[in-house]
């Protein structure tokens, strides 16, 4: 077989790989599934845990055992597995600092993810989250594996009719903490 010369081999090379991506992707005059917004509950977006949660009110840092941070919620969608389904896998990460008033190097923080539509929650799951905190590392960000959620949808109804909210799962006191001085709020 004779060779092609070498810019006539190249634009063959680059019109074949070009024909591989054209399957990536939506179809021609197709647009990809809208999303669930993802959004954060102000009042649960940050975590402050407290030696002794009774006395929060008069808390200083020296009792601080684990203060914390949501700093994503990514998602991706794609069309379920049918057309009246709507595939979205959501991750989850957080930033977390050891506080003074930490025993160990371990703690395990619940967070949690709600799917609603018009403001009433549909479905709402508790996730735990083990942390451990290398020695002499005072600070960790940590990421949960995508978690993968089904929404039903119709040629009336997208994935834009639904949110999924995200936060800690807090204690009242803690939860009380937040509201008391506005933490997360924007």
């Amino acid at each position: 077989m004779p060779s092609l010369p070498p810019r006539r081999a190249a634009a063959v090379l680059l019109a074949g790989l070009l024909a591989s991506l054209a399957g990536c992707g939506p179809g021609k005059d197709e647009f990809p599934p809208v999303c669930p917004r993802a959004e954060l509950l102000w009042q649960a977006a940050d975590l402050s845990r407290y030696r002794d949660e009774s006395a929060s009110a008069n808390q200083d840092i020296r009792d601080l055992v684990l203060s914390g941070r949501i700093v994503g919620i990514p998602a991706k969608c794609a069309q379920g597995d049918s057309a009246k389904q709507l595939a979205a896998d959501v991750g989850f990460t957080m930033q977390l600092t050891r506080g003074p008033a930490m025993q160990g190097r371990e703690i395990d923080v619940p967070y949690f993810l709600a799917a609603t539509e018009g403001g009433r929650i549909l479905d709402k799951k508790i996730y735990p989250a083990h942390i451990v905190f290398p020695p002499n590392v005072d600070q960790v960000t940590w990421t949960a594996d995508p978690i993968h959620m089904v929404f039903p949808v119709s040629p009336t109804k997208s994935g834009a009719a639904y949110t999924v909210l995200a936060g800690f799962q807090l204690t009242e006191q803690e939860l009380a903490f937040n509201r008391r001085h506005r933490v997360g709020q924007p």
